[in-house]
């Protein structure tokens, strides 16, 4: 039976939470397919990473190599599409996270594969839903090809549990690396002491509305006390409010937490379609017909000048009592 590979991210040591929607979409296409899930890990030292991998699907092919330990698609996308080759895989899954939307675009163009991108749901062997126009439309496609590839959207599928035994790790040797040209420069990340916004259990994003930075400390006092991770609209973060990476949208990251604080935030379709299956949503804007109320469980029409103040005061009073 062909297998179905799922490219896992991973750290120096341990899986990606967010691979494991990718690890629950290959299962479902492998219900399909038949075969076994194959889980493959790209990078530089990555021994661990695919041994704690390994919990999640019937095998690893780990390749390890210096000139891989950056997610360049020109060095890994080629492995990938000779992994499908080798193994006469039948399918290719990966989370869509910027990496797998980066990768895997051009694994399939090696492959001469059809791909489905951010899909919310498996349907058949060959057919997908995925949403369109912001999320404001559901459409069902096919990949009519003989090798499949997919993203999965990591807020539509549960992320996996362990099997019941690990899967057995294939260290694959790799030859020298070309970057086609390209070459990595450098990674500027922002080092917070909170949860990673697309894996958070409580996002707290502010708008336009929050004015300056000011407002946005503000926002951060009430993220922290309830540990949560701190997002902002494209408009906050095209004013200089907060960093480009806590946008939260179609052009941004899509979250789907347990509580979803929408602040001065008046909930563009763009908007909408990052944090519109977070399972509650509360809002605070002085428009009663901004268009964040119409997806909202809880509602408050007033300024977050009036409001956040004194929210963050009685949170203040729960905690020490």
């Amino acid at each position: 039976m062909a297998a179905t590979l799922v490219l896992l991210e991973t750290t120096a040591t341990n899986l990606r939470s967010s691979s494991l929607p990718a690890v629950t979409a290959a299962r479902e296409l492998a219900k399909h397919h038949g075969g076994q899930v194959v889980g493959v890990v790209i990078g530089a030292g990555v021994g661990s990473a695919a041994a704690d991998a390994a919990r999640f699907v019937d095998k690893v092919l780990c390749f390890d190599h210096p000139g891989l330990a950056s997610a360049l698609a020109e060095t890994w996308a080629p492995l990938l599409a000779a992994a499908v080759k080798e193994g006469g895989a039948s399918a290719l899954v990966a989370s869509a996270t910027s990496i797998g939307k980066d990768v895997l675009p051009r694994a399939a163009a090696l492959l001469g594969a059809g791909m489905a991108s951010d899909v919310v749901k498996v349907l058949s062997a060959k057919s997908f839903r995925r949403p369109t126009y912001a999320g404001n439309a559901i459409t069902d496609v096919e990949v009519t090809t003989a090798v499949v590839v997919c993203t999965a959207r990591q807020t539509e599928f549960a992320a996996a549990a362990p099997a019941a035994s690990p899967g057995a790790v294939e260290n694959r040797t790799v030859a020298a690396v070309g970057a086609l040209g390209s070459e990595f420069v450098a990674l500027h990340a922002t080092q917070s002491a909170r949860p990673d916004l697309a894996e958070a259990r409580v996002v707290v994003s502010g708008g336009r509305g929050m004015k300056d930075k000011a407002g946005f400390k503000v926002l951060e006092e009430l993220t922290d006390l309830l540990g949560g991770a701190l997002g902002a609209s494209r408009a906050a973060c095209d004013a200089g409010m907060a960093p480009n990476d806590l946008q939260v949208g179609q052009t941004g990251k899509v979250v789907a937490p347990d509580l979803y604080f929408a602040v001065a935030l008046s909930g563009a379709i763009q908007h909408l379609a990052g944090m519109k299956s977070s399972k509650v949503i509360v809002a605070i804007n002085k428009d009663p017909e901004a268009p964040i109320f119409q997806v909202a469980d809880y509602g408050l029409v007033a300024t977050w000048e009036a409001t956040l103040p004194a929210l963050i005061a009685e949170m203040k009073k729960l905690k020490a009592g």
